[in-house]
């Protein structure tokens, strides 16, 4: 006996953001918290509605958090001897 899974199908939509592109918090030290969502994939199901007839989304999201001290220093560690060594990367974007 075989079984059919019924699966939702999704069209992709485009999306601009719109406002701010983070939300910013100083903590009482002086650090700067800056937080960004982003959306990664959205879609709407083109077979399947909510039960209350609404449409039907995914929504896939990431989080970037950066930490900026007060004293807005940092160090890497030094390796004269190693040419290959790639630069640091970024850290603020």
């Amino acid at each position: 006996m075989s079984e059919t899974k019924s699966k939702i199908e999704f069209k992709m939509l485009d999306y601009e953001r719109v406002g701010n592109d983070f939300v910013a918090f100083k903590l009482e030290d002086g650090t700067l918290v800056k937080v960004k969502v982003d959306l990664d994939r959205v879609g709407i199901a083109t077979n399947h509605k909510n039960p209350d007839g609404t449409p039907h989304y995914a929504v896939n999201t990431s989080i970037k958090i950066t930490v900026i001290p007060s004293e807005r220093t940092f160090s890497v560690e030094k390796n004269i001897n190693d040419k290959n060594t790639p630069p640091p990367g970024q850290m603020f974007s």
